[in-house]
């Protein structure tokens, strides 16, 4: 019987970094302002947990996942383009069960837009003109 899982487990072990993907998203706003919205993402949504986060580099290494799919160590890096910022994701694993990319993609652009309506002055109301 160990004759037959040792050799399963090897397989496994040696086609699961074949899985393994970048992917690139671009956004108009400037790295400088898609950071914070990345970090708060990583930090407040309960669902990843940093390994390594750098300011200076714009990088960070975090896991996800648990109980029955297994924690899975993703990573990603913020680059300066020339129409805004590229956000590229390293992921061990997105298929049928997690999709670890679109999922943090999804939170970074909701804290983007929170981030945003936050940095955002109140509206000043108008005054109507007395007659």
């Amino acid at each position: 019987m160990l004759k037959k899982i040792v050799p399963l487990a090897l397989a496994i072990g040696v086609a699961t970094p074949a899985l393994a993907k970048t992917h690139k998203f671009n956004y108009s706003q400037p790295c400088n302002v898609l950071w914070p919205a990345v970090k708060d993402t990583l930090r407040n949504s309960g669902k990843y947990g940093i390994i390594g986060i750098s300011n200076e580099e714009l990088t960070a290494s975090y896991n996800i996942g648990g109980f029955l799919t297994g924690k899975r160590i993703n990573s990603l890096v913020l680059n300066t383009i020339p129409t805004g910022c590229e956000l590229q994701v390293q992921t061990s694993y997105s298929g049928l069960v997690n999709d670890d990319v679109d999922a943090l993609k999804k939170r970074v652009d909701e804290s983007l837009t929170k981030l945003g309506s936050a940095a955002q002055p109140p509206a000043k109301p108008v005054e109507s003109p007395q007659p």
